[in-house]
């Protein structure tokens, strides 16, 4: 088995739900949410490690008040059709609401080379089957197709939030029909809230795969994966497997706790990079949406015998060093 590089961790402090996205440019462009969870913030640097200490420009701020006007959460960067789009949940306030668990998804567009500059235009609401509880929309392209998955809660539904997929019109409307792809049913999907979240896309040796979150976002968060033959109907749930167990989970003897909320990136040698946040405590005061320490952390990861990823256990902190 090669071995794999390692890398100094926490990558960046006080950012949650991290997504890295490496452009033909040569760049590493990141966007994560923030602690005051109130603007989507991008940088950009030629190396992962780079992002550590590169400026972030605040691309978007949210509204002072009614829609997109609290709990800006989980952007993520994408190129589509030649035009960069950040897809983030955001909910509203009004009088009586705080706007606390009522989020939306909503999409930016930047026509720019570079989306650190230029305007970034709001193409509004990403419109579903349902006016619910919806977060943390991804994007991916497969065999001609555009396709959008995210969690959303269906009404009808037991639970906080299940994943649906639907292929895309643009890069901001959904066209055809939205299908659920995970529920929560194991165990470890159900703690403190029945949680599925956070996907994330890999293809690989003739499989789509596709991570998630589960449960409550303290030390019990952990990661799920899915998958499904390439060839599938992508848009038929039966073409979906769960795994039965966690793939990625707390390590009590590394000190990481609740890892999770990732995307994936290629390091600078071509190496597959699992992006995700974790803390480095297990007590938590408060509501653990209002701890500001899930850091963004990065792990190179193998791959089984199998074809199925090999994400091993999160990385203990490491002191900042010169790579050699």
């Amino acid at each position: 088995m090669d071995v794999l590089k390692t890398y100094a961790n926490p990558l960046i402090e006080q950012r949650a739900d991290p997504f890295i996205y490496k452009h033909d440019d040569g760049f590493y462009y990141f966007t994560a949410s923030v602690p005051e969870y109130d603007r989507i913030e991008l940088r950009r640097s030629m190396t992962l490690e780079g992002l550590r200490d590169a400026e972030p420009v605040v691309v978007w701020r949210k509204r002072e008040s009614g829609l997109m006007s609290a709990n800006i959460w989980a952007p993520e960067l994408h190129l589509i059709d030649g035009k960069w789009y950040i897809y983030f949940a955001a909910a509203h306030t009004t009088e009586t609401n705080e706007g606390l668990f009522d989020h939306r998804m909503y999409v930016l567009e930047n026509e720019s080379a570079n989306p650190l500059e230029g305007q970034w235009t709001e193409k509004g609401q990403m419109k579903t089957a349902w006016e619910s509880f919806a977060l943390d929309a991804t994007s991916f392209e497969h065999q001609g197709k555009r396709y959008y998955v995210w969690a959303q809660k269906d009404p009808e539904i037991p639970g906080n939030s299940n994943l649906y997929l639907s292929e895309m019109a643009n890069g901001w409307t959904l066209k055809g029909p939205q299908v659920m792809i995970s529920t929560p049913e194991y165990d470890w999907e159900k703690i403190g809230f029945l949680v599925n979240e956070g996907p994330a896309v890999l293809k690989r040796g003739g499989r789509i795969w596709m991570t998630f979150s589960a449960s409550a976002t303290d030390h019990n968060y952990c990661m799920g994966l899915l998958t499904a033959d390439e060839d599938a109907d992508l848009l038929d749930p039966a073409s979906w497997t769960k795994l039965p167990e966690p793939v990625f989970q707390t390590s009590e003897e590394n000190g990481q706790y609740g890892p999770g909320h990732n995307s994936f990136t290629v390091g600078e040698d071509g190496e597959d990079i699992l992006v995700y946040h974790a803390r480095s405590y297990k007590e938590i005061v408060g509501d653990p949406l209002y701890d500001p320490n899930r850091h963004t952390r990065v792990m190179a990861f193998g791959w089984k015998e199998d074809g199925t990823p090999d994400f091993g256990v999160p990385a203990a902190d490491t002191p900042v060093m010169q790579q050699g």
